[in-house]
């Protein structure tokens, strides 16, 4: 826990205002990410080699865009920074450990970026969201990664609606959803999308007590590969249940 609140104040100062709301959530997946290394290390892999198999053969590697870089532990930042002459992160927060790694690092040509990458302000106010939009602004783009973010902003939309709820369409978790593939679909230029769409929950014996679809009924594009990731291992969030999540990768 000390480790934890000092990675907390530390990341504090280095946060936009608007963002610093989320750091307990980036702290609370480091935290886990710790813990569940051994079981995480499979998805992890499966992960970093999808975005390379989907930059493998670019002509041009000037700009790479990491949408949901998160902890960075599910991309190959060291090889998409030696490849693209500029290597962009978003997410809404950066924590401070990624941030120093990086530093300590070298890198030169890293750039980190805070960003809602929701959609769910521009829906509020009425607009047609377009969360992925500002891409069009980013010069030499030629590969774009959506890393383990979409469910994430299912939850984090989900979460928003039951707390503020008013005015919002029904539909606003499925809709930003969609309009986060749509955005991915709509680039002129290579894109990868590495995303978990469905959890079980587990018990000893193997048998499923609990299903749910975290695309809430959003139909992801076709699969290059599948895999399990153990979100939740036993003894994690209980002695006597699991909780596996389906990912998939598609490029």
């Amino acid at each position: 826990m000390i480790t934890e609140a000092l990675l907390y104040a530390a990341t504090w100062p280095l946060t936009g205002k608007a963002h610093r709301k989320f750091i307990r959530y980036s702290v609370n997946l480091w935290s886990r990410a710790r813990r569940c290394a051994g079981e995480w290390a499979e998805h992890e892999t499966m992960s970093r080699n999808a975005i390379r198999a989907a930059a493998a053969g670019l002509r041009q590697k000037r700009t790479a865009v990491v949408l949901g870089s998160g902890l960075l532990r599910d991309v190959p930042i060291e090889e998409l920074a030696r490849a693209f002459d500029t290597v962009v992160l978003v997410d809404l927060v950066h924590l401070a450990s990624v941030r120093l790694w990086l530093a300590a690092k070298g890198y030169r040509n890293i750039r980190l970026i805070e960003r809602d990458l929701s959609g769910y302000d521009d829906l509020a106010a009425g607009k047609e969201p377009e969360p992925l939009g500002f891409l069009r602004t980013v010069p030499y783009l030629d590969f774009v990664v959506s890393a383990n973010l979409l469910s994430q902003i299912g939850r984090g939309v989900k979460r928003r609606c039951d707390a503020e709820a008013a005015g919002m369409p029904e539909d606003t978790v499925e809709r930003l959803i969609a309009a986060h593939l749509v955005g991915l679909s709509g680039l002129s230029c290579r894109h990868c999308l590495v995303s978990d769409i469905a959890y079980a929950v587990i018990d000893r014996n193997g048998r499923t007590h609990e299903e749910a679809d975290l695309l809430h009924g959003v139909p992801p594009p076709p699969a290059k590969t599948t895999w399990t990731w153990p979100v939740a291992p036993l003894g994690e969030e209980s002695r006597d249940y699991r909780i596996d999540h389906k990912v998939i990768a598609a490029w």
